[in-house]
């Protein structure tokens, strides 16, 4: 009796995902959601009543996934053959509340139509 093998994905998806994108894609997300976190709650609970430990926290992992964003950035910038401006432009990005998410969303539209 043979057995019949299946593949769920296929090696060009297994190596996209494993890309610099992907990870970079992800890290974004994660960092405009820290970064909402620190705006939206840790601020006002620090300054509304008075819980300085919140913002410590937060900031501190929001610090960490801020360059962990640049250097992400920087690995994808060279994987992805980015011109400087375009990358200029996705650094920017990380500096506003949302458009972290704006900047996946594009990457996320640029990879289906590659």
């Amino acid at each position: 009796m043979s057995r019949k093998s299946f593949v769920l994905l296929s090696e060009k998806t297994i190596r996209s995902m494993n890309s610099s994108l992907s990870i970079f894609r992800k890290v974004a997300v994660a960092e405009g959601i820290s970064y909402l976190l620190l705006l939206f709650i840790a601020m006002p609970i620090k300054y509304l009543l008075h819980y300085k430990e919140v913002v410590k926290y937060t900031g501190w992992a929001h610090g960490l996934l801020f360059v962990l964003y640049a250097a992400t950035l920087i690995l994808t910038w060279q994987e992805q053959k980015w011109k400087f401006g375009k990358t200029v432009l996705i650094f920017l990005a990380s500096l506003l509340p949302f458009a972290p998410f704006i900047v996946d969303r594009k990457l996320k539209d640029e990879k289906v139509l590659n």
